[in-house]
């Protein structure tokens, strides 16, 4: 099979491993877990390398990887209802260390024979762990007592054959518990989640004391080897990249120019829906601060064409990759020899492109640079960034030696303010998101906020309102301002910005930007929202 990193649009989910991801490897089955992305980060976080894969992953194709640990998450589901996620049963067979958490653990109890019964009243929230066994390594460097999340409907009365109890909660009698022979355990409380004082001391004591894992997921030796394996797979073949501006076509670009050099070109399409002087201020980043190689190629105004009077979000989305894909195409066609297409796709875009916990999952939104532009163009993929989350990304940049606010570069959508206009798109629409935009950027950029949002922008509403400007009565439109906090663009929290900020924010707005006369803030999470509001 292919590597995670080089791979044509046919090559499945779960590839054979490169030297990039070597040589420990950690699995998660996700049972449909809120919090599945959440133990990825904190592995990740204990520099082992990890993947979340289906909960229905057969233990022949994780044998294939020789997996160091395997993970089970929780899930919304009960074991004991029938038609419940099952996992294969050769897993526990196969000698590999599992931790199961929450789901997890009743998954792991009930394939290990134990009696599990429904809870008159489920739990959820903070309670009390008291560890009952200090012998076992799971619960290592852990207070005797300490706060712990739980949330499950289920609970283990009757402990499998082989386990002991490590540890329980007022309310739940077998909160943890342990087979040190087999190396198989289970907590019922969440590790993964900030609320456990010493969550990440369980899973350190899982990866590292029970797995034997040593701490070798670090981004200087994942430069070296991607950047052995992309000149091998290449060879003296030419490249193509798709440069969007932000932060992770920037790092695949340099590491793939780190690898080849002048065998890589780098294709900039302005789509018109940038921000302020963005296309400038990026052809100028890539050119001379990053010395690539750089094609830039101004289809302004046929994107804007294909737009019109489209206002559905995702219709617009599948405009836009389309048309990408046309201009790809024109520009490849320019280069003799290419064989390859650079890609920056993240594990978040993976994950949220295909959610791989069930077949029947659903896509939260469409990817151009997941889905579609590889198989219509027939070149062999580049994903250098996909076993990475955003924040890993940044790291990765920094090794690379990438200017530091290139680095730090807020997201941006590759439909750029397509998706920040809840209507058709119009120049006069663009230009007013685009100005209120800048002002929600350079206030922000400005502030001494410590530390700064993970990504806020401005949002053009289709809704007008009466206000009062001067000594006439206006109607006008309303412009939403957001600005999230996050880790890794998994989960976003909206960002507690001054009152004082806000203030400037919405007046500078409503008289610097003809057509708004009233700015709203949003104050909602991801989940239940996207950070995107189209």
């Amino acid at each position: 099979m292919t590597s995670p990193l080089l791979r044509t649009a046919q090559d499945e989910e779960l590839g054979e491993p490169s030297a990039a991801v070597k040589p420990a490897t950690v699995f998660i089955l996700d049972f449909g877990a809120q919090y599945s992305q959440l133990i990825a980060r904190r592995t990740r976080e204990a520099n082992v390398y990890c993947e979340i894969v289906p909960h229905d992953t057969p233990w022949s194709t994780l044998a294939a990887r020789e997996p160091a640990a395997i993970i089970l998450s929780g899930g919304p589901e009960s074991t004991l209802v029938p038609g419940a996620p099952e996992m294969d049963p050769a897993i526990l067979r196969s000698g590999v260390p599992v931790l199961g958490i929450c789901y997890g653990m009743q998954l792991v109890a009930r394939e290990s024979g134990a009696e599990l019964v429904k809870l008159d009243h489920a739990e959820y929230g903070p309670a009390t762990l008291s560890v009952s066994n200090r012998e076992t390594p799971l619960f290592k460097d852990v207070p005797q007592q300490s706060r712990v999340w739980m949330s499950h409907g289920d609970s283990v009365v009757k402990l499998p054959e082989g386990f002991v109890k490590a540890a329980e909660t007022a309310r739940c009698n077998v909160a943890a518990m342990a087979n040190d022979d087999r190396k198989a355990y289970g907590v019922q409380f969440h590790p993964e989640v900030v609320h456990t004082e010493f969550g990440k001391q369980v899973l350190h004591n899982f990866l590292h004391g029970i797995a034997g894992i040593s701490s070798d997921w670090k981004m200087e030796n994942f430069v070296d080897r991607a950047i052995a394996e992309i000149r091998e797979k290449v060879g003296s073949d030419k490249v193509i990249c798709a440069l969007s501006g932000g932060v992770d076509s920037a790092v695949a670009a340099t590491l793939v120019s780190r690898a080849i050099g002048e065998q890589l070109t780098c294709v900039f399409v302005d789509h018109g829906l940038l921000r302020k002087n963005e296309a400038e201020r990026v052809v100028e980043a890539f050119r001379d601060v990053m010395h690539l190689n750089v094609d830039a190629v101004d289809a302004r105004r046929r994107f804007l064409d294909k737009l019109a009077g489209v206002s559905d979000p995702e219709q617009k989305r599948i405009i836009i990759g389309h048309e990408f894909i046309r201009v790809f195409e024109e520009e490849a066609a320019k280069i003799p020899g290419v064989k390859y297409l650079v890609q920056g796709t993240l594990y978040p875009d993976v994950i949220e492109s295909k959610t791989p916990a069930s077949k029947a999952g659903h896509k939260i939104k469409s990817h151009h640079n997941v889905g579609g532009l590889p198989e219509r163009m027939k070149f062999s993929l580049i994903e250098p960034l996909r076993s990475l989350f955003k924040d890993e990304v940044r790291a990765l940049g920094r090794v690379l030696g990438l200017p530091e606010h290139i680095v730090q570069r807020q997201p941006f959508p590759g439909p750029g303010l397509a998706v920040r206009i809840i209507d058709a798109i119009t120049d006069e629409r663009l230009a007013l998101v685009r100005e209120a935009d800048a002002i929600v950027c350079e206030e922000i950029d400005n502030a001494p906020l410590d530390p700064k949002p993970w990504q806020y922008f401005a949002v053009l509403t289709p809704v007008k309102s009466v206000g009062v400007m001067g000594d006439g009565r206006t109607y006008s439109n309303l412009v939403a301002v957001r600005a999230i906090t996050s880790e890794d663009g998994m989960t976003a929290d909206w960002a507690r910005l001054p009152y004082e900020l806000l203030e400037r924010i919405s007046t500078r707005i409503v008289n610097e930007v003809p057509g708004v006369n009233r700015v709203a803030y949003d104050i909602t999470s991801k989940p239940p929202s996207t950070v995107e509001w189209e």
